[in-house]
């Protein structure tokens, strides 16, 4: 008889070259529902699914483009189980759509990993740069990014010296790499007949919008869960350095997005990931607010327009004197496709 102890790996754990492989994950309605009673997000396509059919020419429904991302940064959460906060995400790029039905399947290698430097009263920490893959059931590349999560050291006060240089990681696509991620076969006729007759704004380079709505932050386990993300502090507070469980933080990237989608109704579909940084904790309860900026506009052989963006969301909540404070907790360099 033996008695085991199912845990994640702290950081002196890691080797570079390490592969992780998490079950696979067929995106189903009930994926979809959860997704949007989380988020409200009026992106049209996958909100209807005779207008998808008519625009993609499949005959099943288009899945939301961000919930195969969660789904995907879920099955790469074994290798970050215990993480303090993942710091960024680099070199995002959606390769191809995502339908209800497809199955997901995710690779993560570790490909650096960097010890923070020590801090007098404060254990071990350090960096383990991730690089993953996602497979559809047909083998075929859906996502490939890579992300940063900090993790902490088993012995307190260890010095592995470990010390890689992560400057190499993609932080940016040329505009034929776009372009070709861009889904093929899309008649985006239908959309400008459409009965609902959304019509987004005349946008240029250097345009500037806010989005006056906030959202609450709610249900932030229940995202976890569903998205078979398994690091502890987002529904361990005990395993929080906060006290309180921190949220994933590709929860309050999809409000950002939501409110972006806001501004631009036309959104057709999230292409890539510049970056996106993470600045600060989110906690259940905060109002998340955005703002965004046009950083260039081009106009597509298969008609649309790439709108590249650069994206800042904030958390609010009171102070200890119940005064409302914002803090800026997410920089994004968005690119996505619009009608």
């Amino acid at each position: 008889m033996a008695t085991r102890l199912i845990d994640g790996p702290y950081f002196e754990e890691f080797t570079v070259g390490q592969i992780f492989v998490a079950p696979s994950i067929t995106i189903t309605e009930g994926h979809a529902a959860v997704y949007a009673a989380l988020f409200g997000d009026r992106m049209r396509l996958p909100l209807d699914h005779h207008l998808a059919r008519r625009v993609t020419g499949q005959s099943r429904p288009l899945a939301h483009p961000y919930l195969a991302v969660h789904l995907a940064a879920g099955q790469t959460t074994y290798a970050s189980q215990h993480v303090k906060g993942n710091l960024f995400y680099r070199g995002m790029l959606l390769r191809r759509p995502v339908y209800l039905g497809d199955s997901l399947y995710t690779t993560t290698k570790v490909v650096g990993l960097r010890q923070n430097k020590a801090k007098a009263g404060r254990a071990a920490t350090g960096m383990v740069a991730l690089e993953m893959t996602t497979v559809n059931q047909d083998h075929e590349v859906v996502l490939h990014f890579w992300r940063c999560p900090m993790i902490g050291c088993k012995d307190p006060g260890i010095e592995t010296g470990h010390n890689d240089n992560f400057d190499w990681i993609k932080n940016s696509f040329g505009n034929d790499e776009l372009v070709a991620a861009l889904p093929r076969g899309w008649d985006l006729a239908p959309l400008a007949c459409d009965i609902t007759g959304l019509k987004g704004p005349n946008v240029a380079p250097g345009d500037e919008f806010e989005i006056a709505p906030k959202d609450t932050v709610t249900c932030a386990p229940e995202l976890v869960r569903m998205s078979l993300n398994i690091a502890y502090t987002h529904t361990d507070e005990t395993r929080s350095y906060l006290g309180q469980r921190l949220v994933y933080g590709g929860h309050t990237i999809s409000f950002a997005l939501a409110q972006v989608v806001r501004a631009l109704p036309n959104l057709l579909h999230m292409v890539a990931w510049r970056h996106c940084d993470h600045l600060g904790p989110v906690l259940e309860g905060d109002l998340i607010s955005t703002k965004f900026k046009v950083v260039n506009c081009t106009s597509t052989a298969a008609g649309g327009t790439l709108y590249d963006l650069g994206v800042e969301a904030f958390a609010h909540r009171k102070d200890n004197s119940g005064v409302m404070q914002g803090e800026k907790v997410l920089d994004w360099g968005l690119v996505v496709w619009g009608a």
